[in-house]
């Protein structure tokens, strides 16, 4: 132990021994990711959890379509509140502590919901869930910086966030199963809570959130981990973000995050009232929705590196930024056209599965802002990103009760796809190079 500045004591990580020849690197850090990726994914079942079972709770409760788009935006209200301080506790507790911790506490809210007695209760619950929730990604990065090197953090963040969508998609199926098995939304979201509550402890006794304190890892992977992206001879790259490009960066992201949350917290409601389906019929929807969400994050690291070894790096990103905000418009354009309840599935898919090649925005921060403002850039484009959620249920809401119907809303969305796309179009990718 030493003593920093203010005097507190401070860990000292332990020097990398030398690792014997021809030793293989242990993979600890792929299984960091799959547990990671497992908490991603309960993050997206509680998060969606309260829009599965909206259209039998609205009509216990008697909320109107306006109440319901204020207590869907509840969870919205601390979630956007508590990201600055939720990364200042990971770097001041650790990411292990606070993941485990605030994993454990939004599953108690979540298995709290079960006791709600009205909208007003629905709210105090929502409003834990969107705190302890808030600590997530910030977790998230810090782990992927401790055990990534940087060749492979693009790919092990995209995949973190595919849980989002994923953890929506299995969401939508299993609460709906789980209401429909026990005839009561407030088992379903019990039953829920308790496995987020369960997978927290595990997270606690078997994460470490360094490399150096991992008894599992061995020295060729701690040198894997720490070693350069590139040789020291080789031209570094000039980290260099205009303001026309943290501007488009922040307009893009939050006209991407306004569909995602629309859809996220009324995406159920409109297949059970414009498109006519069942509970258990909108669980299956919900689940083919938001799994092809998934697969399009995952697609989209993919592409990205792919495409950066064939193209310079301005037009492989807007090369997928396009593509994913054009099938995005014109999907929204064409639903209103799309009688079939089916099609219609097919038709949200698609651009759900487009839409998601916008996980590549959690590259931009490391790839653009300068080294020592990653944090701060990261930090601002997600506030921004998170306060839309704030809005969107609520907006929605409104306009389903004004105009009865969902086409307005559909309308709504084309607008913040054509948002998403200018912005990210407008976004300067071009890497700059200088000897050292």
């Amino acid at each position: 132990m030493t003593l920093s500045q203010t005097g507190a004591p401070t860990k000292v990580a332990r020097p990398t021994p030398p690792h014997a020849p021809g030793e293989a690197p242990t993979g600890q850090r792929w299984r960091v990711l799959a547990l990671l990726f497992g908490i991603s994914v309960l993050n997206g079942v509680d998060r969606i959890a309260l829009a599965v079972g909206l259209p039998v709770i609205g009509q216990e409760f008697q909320l109107s379509p306006a109440v319901q788009g204020i207590v869907l935006s509840s969870f919205f209200w601390t979630y956007c509140l508590f990201q600055v301080p939720g990364g200042w506790a990971v770097d001041r507790f650790g990411a292990r502590r606070v993941l485990s911790l605030g994993a454990g506490l939004w599953g108690l809210f979540q298995a709290l919901a079960s006791l709600a007695v009205g909208g007003v209760s629905l709210i105090l619950t929502r409003l834990g869930l969107g705190l302890f929730e808030a600590p997530m990604m910030p977790s998230a990065s810090k782990f992927t910086a401790a055990w990534f090197p940087e060749r492979e953090r693009s790919r092990s963040i995209t995949l973190i966030d595919a849980g989002a969508p994923i953890g929506s998609a299995i969401g939508g199926l299993v609460l709906a199963e789980l209401i429909a098995l026990f005839s009561s939304w407030r088992i379903a979201f019990f039953v829920v809570g308790a496995v987020t509550i369960a997978y927290a402890v595990f997270l606690y006794l078997r994460l470490r959130s360094r490399p150096d304190e991992d008894p599992r890892v061995n020295a060729a992977e701690r040198a894997l981990i720490s070693a350069r992206a590139q040789p020291e001879a080789i031209a570094e790259p000039v980290r260099h973000m205009s303001r026309r490009t943290f501007a488009a960066m922040i307009v893009g992201r939050i006209g991407w995050t306004m569909i995602f949350f629309g859809l996220a917290t009324w995406g159920p409601n409109y297949l059970a009232q414009a498109r006519g389906f069942d509970l258990k019929s909108m669980g299956y929807a919900t689940f083919a929705i938001f799994m092809a969400g998934g697969l399009g994050a995952i697609v989209s690291g993919a592409l990205a590196d792919w495409l950066q070894r064939k193209l310079p790096r301005d037009w492989a990103f807007k090369i997928l930024f396009g593509v994913s905000g054009l099938v995005v418009l014109g999907g929204l354009l064409l639903l209103p056209r799309v009688s079939d309840p089916v099609t219609a599935v097919v038709v949200l898919s698609v651009l759900v599965m487009f839409h998601f090649f916008g996980s590549l925005y959690w590259t931009i921060p490391a790839m653009l802002a300068p080294r020592e403002r990653i944090g701060v850039v990261g930090g601002v484009m997600n506030f921004a990103g998170t306060s839309s959620g704030i809005a969107a249920p609520i907006l929605i809401g409104f306009l389903v009760q004004w105009t009865g119907g969902f086409d307005a809303v559909l309308t709504y969305f084309a607008i913040c796809a054509v948002v998403y796309l200018v912005g990210s179009l407008l976004i300067d990718f071009r890497e700059r190079r200088v000897l050292p």
